[in-house]
């Protein structure tokens, strides 16, 4: 499969905890981060800010081991699994998605 990066050779990498499920981070990947992902088993990402290469957990000690890769059926997202162990978030947060902006009415069903 042939992956479709983006005109700046960028791809969004959703990264998942492999056996909960949770959504711990989105960040975006090229072709050498996910080559480098691949060859060492930890998330490699492209920092837009910095325009640079990052090791996630490689300052913090909260590396990311990968479970496995996949891409969606347009092959231009990444579903990443990992375990985990610490935080994912640069503030410290388990996972970067705890500013929740919308709550279901009474009585319709909730998240479980």
């Amino acid at each position: 499969m042939e992956l479709k990066f983006d005109d700046r050779g960028l791809i969004p990498a959703v990264v998942q905890q492999y056996d909960t499920g949770e959504v711990l981070m989105v960040a975006w990947m090229n072709a050498e981060s996910l080559c480098l992902t691949q060859e060492t088993k930890t998330t490699w990402f492209w920092s837009r800010s910095r325009q640079e290469l990052w090791n996630k957990g490689a300052t913090s000690g909260n590396m990311q081991r990968v479970i496995s890769i996949d891409a969606d059926c347009d092959a231009d997202t990444l579903l990443v699994k990992v375990d985990s162990p610490g935080p994912a978030c640069h503030t410290g947060a388990r996972s970067c998605f705890f500013n929740r902006i919308y709550d279901a009415p009474e009585g319709a069903p909730k998240e479980e």
